[in-house]
């Protein structure tokens, strides 16, 4: 349906600031909706912020089961995100990874259940509730809206390997000619 569009990766600015409230409920945001679930499948994701296409706008869509292995898909206008109380907290600390750091993947312990609400592209009140693997990808795209990336979560250490790795297999396929 929509358009595949580039993702943006690691080190764009666009990728490490807070976006911008979504404030029209139009046409121009169901297109960007259907461009990020093309860009997500093509790029093999579960999940995609917009600013991961380069649109600083906080939207964010998702297609992956939770603890049960039920599919859940959607999107998220404007997510406010709800996590456990602390005593209340069951860490899942599982790999992560992203399609803004492709290739690379961290053991990053987070909350096993989580809630968004936010709002659909036509402007109705939506409440997304996860387990597992959808309430890790919840917590990364809201993360990715408010200017961060699963690697700022890391300790120091672990995140400079991460980013040499993927600053290698960038240096590695630029060594590649083609034929």
């Amino acid at each position: 349906m929509g358009e595949v569009r580039p993702i943006v990766h690691v080190g764009d600015p666009v990728l490490h600031n807070p976006c911008d409230p979504v404030t029209r409920f139009d046409d121009e945001l169901a297109a960007l909706v259907d461009d990020m679930f093309a860009s997500m499948y093509a790029a093999e994701g579960v999940g995609l912020a917009a600013n991961q296409i380069g649109v600083p706008l906080r939207v964010f869509v998702y297609d992956c089961p939770d603890d049960d292995g039920e599919r859940h898909q959607g999107v998220v206008v404007n997510p406010e995100l709800e996590l456990p109380g602390l005593g209340e907290r069951r860490l899942d600390t599982g790999d992560e990874g992203c399609l803004s750091v492709p290739g690379q993947y961290a053991p990053l312990p987070r909350p096993d259940h989580a809630t968004v609400r936010g709002f659909d592209a036509a402007g109705q009140p939506v409440t997304v509730e996860g387990t597992g693997l959808l309430a890790r990808c919840l917590q990364h795209e809201t993360d990715h809206l408010d200017g961060h990336l699963y690697i700022d979560r890391l300790p120091a250490k672990r995140r400079k390997q991460v980013l040499a790795a993927y600053r290698e297999t960038l240096s590695t396929k630029a060594d590649i000619s083609p034929l």
